[in-house]
């Protein structure tokens, strides 16, 4: 992680070091060199000044939802309950519960935006596909600042590897944002005996002292 990004020493504090997060938490693009990503000109600019401000701006800080994929990629657990027409993600304090429904429903012509978007999900063999469209543009895609627009579609495929583990791949298509469709994948841990901690974000009165440098 020092290696991809030298800067994340500067974050760590004790209990909290970005340099045990995901690579993908810091950017989607962290196997993508930095000539490569496919902005196009407004979103390289717009990431360029959230990037300079070391993410002081980010929907986070200001006690609003991490949105997809951001919030999922977060060390923090999260809760899945599968029920017969849809499975409900519950997470521990970055997003609001999130529903996946998988009674064969299409997605809404004209959806309200939302801050995790409309989600459906079809079986195909042992793979849960699940597309998400009707995004709010008010989110990060990653703590490094990549943005996205309304019409960010985001398509994961959830495969169970083993009873222990699972895979998640992910695919972000937004062409009004970037030039062509992106993946990454990662991975899922199973900690049983596990419950999620009531998590309530109130740290507005830091919001006064923070430069983001």
């Amino acid at each position: 992680m020092e290696r991809l990004f030298p800067f994340l020493k500067t974050f760590a504090v004790p209990g909290d070091d970005a340099r045990f997060f995901p690579k993908y938490f810091i950017s989607v693009f962290a196997d993508v060199r930095p000539q490569d990503v496919p902005l196009r000109p407004e979103a390289a600019r717009l990431f360029k000044e959230r990037f300079d401000s070391r993410g002081a701006d980010t929907p986070t800080s200001r006690c609003l939802p991490a949105g997809i994929p951001m919030g999922d990629l977060l060390p923090v657990p999260r809760r899945f309950v599968q029920l017969s027409d849809v499975l409900v993600i519950l997470y521990e304090g970055v997003n609001p519960q999130r529903f996946i429904y998988t009674d064969g429903r299409t997605h809404p012509v004209d959806p309200q935006p939302a801050w995790l978007g409309y989600s459906v999900g079809r079986w195909v063999a042992d793979t849960l596909v699940v597309e998400t469209r009707g995004f709010n543009a008010q989110t990060w895609l990653d703590a490094a600042g990549h943005p996205h627009t309304e019409g960010l579609q985001v398509t994961e495929r959830f495969r169970r590897v083993d009873f222990g583990s699972a895979e998640v791949e992910v695919t972000l298509e937004d062409a009004a944002a970037y030039t062509r469709p992106f993946s990454f994948r990662y991975g899922q841990r199973l900690t049983p005996d596990t419950d999620l901690l009531e998590t309530v974000c109130e740290n507005e009165k830091d919001r006064a002292i923070m430069t983001g440098r």
